[in-house]
């Protein structure tokens, strides 16, 4: 599913920075003291070469981010002012920042005064450099910058939906999506996640809308702003990597699911939205018990209109989330479990780079599936595992052997590329195969000690490695031998010690499956009945061993069994009927088509859309008419990081 966007300006910017880096002073001005890469700050910070930011900490940094926005639905922008604290080493004249399609109006100090400015070239993936030039900074000062700028209405972090692509269908909707590195498309700062900022907000809209931010809301009733408009502050005051700013707007309600969790959403899906995601307070509950106390004060969740472009974005305070998880039987509530998680791996502790993006995502996932066995037992945490290695299994063997390392190489590529189930799975693999070695009490000491050493602060490979090493590991050669920790950071595939999960749950799917899809018997009824999500979903994604490419391996007449038996084109489980129209336009089984038409049509989650696009487009001749027709209709209706992956398969519609 990964997709190429090269860039040789993106290239060269990697190699000057590398120099400078070499070169440069710490931000207080004391000597630079380089390791790998990094210059590392009195404060502890490292601030690590990042190819996909044009910003240079080392000589200036962003430290704080207030907002000053008015959300015009008609023009489709945001427009106002960003005032940035600043601060670096001292003689420091000019700070850079990362924008991409912003219309920059003025740059001036705290005071008012006009500074100079300019905007560099412009590469397809980075967006621009903006440089401001400064009076030299004085150490140990912190100066404000002030922007006035505008956003454009093809903002990539931004959609601005029509009334008709809401559940309520009367009034516009406006979220942001930031990461990997789109919100230099509607905030001017330093685009890094190594650059953790705090932020503030006054976020204007008109009266019969409500705007929810990742951070405290200051004032949860509005307050006057004009004729027709209402303003709502914020306030972040834990320092978090820029994507994880992020902005709701829309005819939204809120409901309590306990004194710190509770659900947004539009009005008419708010009592499905709450009942589903009931669990989430058990869950922050396990989660503190396992790691540590959750730091960020509320954990609410924003359920979001059809097109959000994931699963879930883990945004502090306020995870966003796709309606896709309200299956009606909290079956799909994982999720939630996984957004959570994140508050300590990924907010809390953060990659520094998008190399290091395993760093979030296979701490996450680990992380996840500890929720999920307390809240409902090992079985289902089991399930789950099984299900995330064939997920695994399947993406080493479609990734070239160099991206299927964890520590990856993405320069020159968008971040985007990296977001594969190597981060994801390869990552929490790697973390369940510690904890065999070491034992579940010894490892957990060692994540709960982890997190709070480098709470708020970037991370990369080479420091996990350091504090592994140096807090759990501490000098034991045989241990170090045993756990082969490089092997699994820097070579491809899995490592000799990996061993796959197994649950006992799954060996009367593979006996039916197998039953089903090589001996010709019926489809199994009453068994399908009574298993969960997890085994339909195993049973499904079941395929006959030394089944090559593009080889079919049913009958047009075993499929329509299949499909009338168990009812799988009208599945309303997103993941479950995701499962069959995998099968279904694999072998070209045209009675699917309407059903996969209105699936498309009735959500953006990338997750489920690239895969059945790119199915339908390897289907030539049979398939690619009808993955043109119905992207053609569909596309007005996703989110650019859907769209951005979508189109390099099937390309942009005339």
């Amino acid at each position: 599913m990964a997709f190429k966007l090269a860039s040789a300006s993106t290239l060269a910017l990697a190699a000057a920075m590398g120099l400078t880096l070499a070169g440069c002073s710490t931000l207080t001005g004391s000597p630079a003291m380089p390791v790998d890469g990094a210059v590392v700050a009195p404060s502890g910070v490292e601030w690590v070469q990042d190819v996909h930011s044009y910003a240079r900490p080392q000589i200036a940094r962003v430290g704080h981010v207030d907002l000053d926005l008015t959300a015009d639905f008609d023009r489709k922008v945001l427009s106002g002012e960003a005032t940035l604290d600043i601060s670096g080493q001292a003689g420091a004249d000019q700070i850079i920042l990362d924008v991409r399609n912003l219309d920059i109006a003025s740059v001036t100090d705290g005071a008012g005064r006009a500074l100079p400015w300019r905007l560099g070239a412009d590469d397809p993936i980075l967006g621009q450099p903006l440089t401001i030039d400064l009076p030299p900074l004085r150490a140990d000062e912190t100066r404000k910058l002030v922007i006035s700028y505008a956003t454009r209405p093809d903002a990539a972090a931004l959609q601005w939906l029509t009334p008709s692509q809401t559940a309520g269908g009367e009034k516009p909707y406006l979220f942001s999506q930031g990461q990997a590195i789109l919100t230099r498309t509607w905030v001017p700062t330093q685009d890094s996640p190594g650059i953790r900022q705090t932020y503030s907000a006054r976020i204007v809209v008109p009266s019969d809308l409500k705007a929810v931010m990742s951070a405290e809301s200051l004032t949860p009733n509005g307050e006057p702003a004009g004729a027709g408009m209402t303003a709502y502050r914020f306030r972040m005051t834990n320092p978090v990597p820029p994507y994880l700013i992020a902005l709701g707007v829309g005819d939204v309600a809120f409901a309590d699911i306990d004194e710190r969790t509770g659900v947004w959403t539009e009005p008419s899906k708010l009592r499905a939205a709450h009942d589903e995601l009931v669990p989430t307070a058990d869950m922050v509950d396990v989660a503190e018990d396992l790691y540590g106390p959750y730091r960020w004060g509320r954990y609410d969740l924003l359920v979001l209109p059809p097109s959000f472009p994931f699963g879930g974005m883990e945004n502090p305070r306020l995870t966003f989330a796709t309606p896709t998880i309200i299956a009606g039987d909290r079956s799909l509530v994982s999720l939630v479990a996984h957004e959570l998680a994140h508050s300590w791996s990924g907010n809390l502790v953060t990659n520094a780079t998008w190399d290091d993006f395993w760093l979030n995502e296979g701490f996450t996932v680990y992380f996840e599936n500890r929720i999920m066995e307390a809240v409902y037992g090992p079985d289902r945490a089991m399930q789950e595992q099984v299900l995330g290695y064939g997920d695994l299994l399947d993406t080493i063997a479609d990734l070239p052997p160099e991206d299927t390392r964890l520590k990856l190489n993405l320069a020159g590529r968008d971040p985007d590329e990296g977001m594969t189930d190597i981060a994801y799975e390869k990552g929490a693999l790697f973390l369940r195969t510690i904890e065999r070695i070491v034992g579940r009490d010894r490892f957990d000491a060692w994540l709960r000690g982890y997190f709070e050493r480098n709470a708020f602060r970037p991370m990369t490979t080479e420091r996990f490695l350091e504090d592994i090493r140096t807090h759990l590991v501490q000098g034991d050669q045989a241990l170090e031998d045993r756990l082969m920790m490089d092997a699994w950071i820097y070579q491809p595939g899995l490592p000799s010690n990996a061993v796959a999960p197994q649950s006992d749950a799954f060996v009367p799917v593979d006996t039916a499956a197998r039953a089903v899809f090589v001996d010709g018997a019926p489809p199994p009824r009453a068994l399908w009945d009574g298993w969960n999500t997890q085994q339909r979903q195993r049973f499904l994604a079941w395929r006959p061993e030394g089944l090559e490419a593009g080889q079919d391996w049913l009958t047009p007449a075993q499929l329509a069994a299949l499909d009338e038996t168990l009812d799988l084109s009208q599945e309303g489980n997103a993941e479950v009927r995701f499962g069959w129209l995998q099968i279904a336009l694999a072998h070209r089984y045209e009675p699917a088509v309407a059903s996969a038409e209105e699936f498309l049509m009735g959500m953006g989650r990338r997750k489920f859309v690239l895969p059945l696009f790119t199915t339908l487009w390897n289907e030539g001749d049979w398939g690619r008419p009808i993955a043109t027709r119905i992207y053609a209709k569909a596309r007005p209706l996703y989110h650019p990081v859907t769209t951005g992956s979508v189109d390099a398969v099937v390309g942009i519609p005339d």
